[in-house]
């Protein structure tokens, strides 16, 4: 782990050490090989690379300090059809609060859900169709923060096959959960009781069932902020992004920003019409 620098920043992988993390197999996704193995984890390229050890195999990968209060955030370029997961405050057996990262049909990236707490909460704002550049506009649950992305400027925005950051913070027990994708606030929930422990491990999840020996989720640029109880309604922790995604609008703040669909997909079509030149994206998004 290197030391935070004047941002604040600590980096969690290097891209050269697993050094401060280690495999779990004892979350229900280890079941397969009898919570021997935890799935396959090795650096390759300078990302840490998952996949299922054994066919249906899987785990998590968690970090050896536990964290309270923080904002984490990473780049992936995961292959299309494993599921996978941002674990906050994660125990040694999975429980956490998850940012999703269901990179598969049907699935989505940076909803929140209770992972081996009864599943809640579930929410989020959006679905994959069964392509990786198509995404329809779904509520699960209740989610209080309206799908900031039209659509149609979904393939702009998420550069399939290239690397995009992700980001999830998490303040308080019951915590106040926020997450982002390319700078762009995706989803909101706060927690209205005490559930899960105030602190835990930072964990990236290979899910268990199928066969996905063969197709792999990679991290890199892995880096955790400490918050140290600040309010959970200030804006996300300022750093420069490894990965700037062109694309990318601000995260809408302020009161009532979670709801206000039409200024953040305007602000996001305006950033990719500068970017690309789409300027039929930008006109819908009026």
């Amino acid at each position: 782990m290197r030391a935070a620098g004047e941002s604040g920043w600590i980096t969690l992988f290097d891209g050269t050490s697993l050094d401060g993390w280690h495999v779990s197999a004892k979350t229900g996704h280890s079941g397969a090989s009898g919570h021997k193995t935890g799935g396959k984890w090795e650096i390759v390229d300078g990302a840490i690379t998952g996949s299922q050890d054994i066919p249906g195999n899987g785990g998590i990968i968690i970090t050896d300090e536990k964290f309270g209060d923080f904002e984490v955030k990473l780049e992936m370029k995961n292959d299309f059809g494993p599921d996978s997961g941002l674990f906050l405050r994660s125990t040694e057996d999975g429980k956490a609060w998850q940012a999703m990262i269901d990179y598969h049909a049907d699935g989505n990236l940076m909803g929140i859900y209770g992972e081996g707490l009864g599943g809640q909460p579930h929410v989020r704002n959006y679905n994959f169709t069964d392509k990786v550049t198509e995404i329809v506009a779904k509520n699960t649950g209740e989610p209080p923060v309206a799908l900031p992305v039209l659509p149609e400027a979904w393939p702009h925005f998420w550069r399939a096959d290239q690397w995009n950051e992700l980001r999830a913070r998490i303040v308080g027990n019951p915590p106040h959960i926020t997450t982002w994708i390319n700078g762009v606030k995706i989803m909101e929930w706060q927690e209205k009781e005490v559930r899960h422990p105030d602190t835990g491990g930072i964990a990236l999840q290979v899910h268990g069932g199928g066969d996905h020996t063969r197709e792999f989720v990679r991290y890199r640029n892995v880096q955790v902020k400490k918050l140290d109880g600040k309010s959970a309604s200030a804006a996300p922790a300022a750093a420069p992004s490894a990965a700037p995604s062109p694309s990318a609008a601000p995260a809408p703040s302020g009161p009532g920003a979670p709801g206000d669909r039409a200024s953040a997909v305007a602000a996001t079509a305006e950033a990719i019409t500068a970017e690309t030149g789409v300027a039929s994206v930008a006109a819908a998004a009026r």
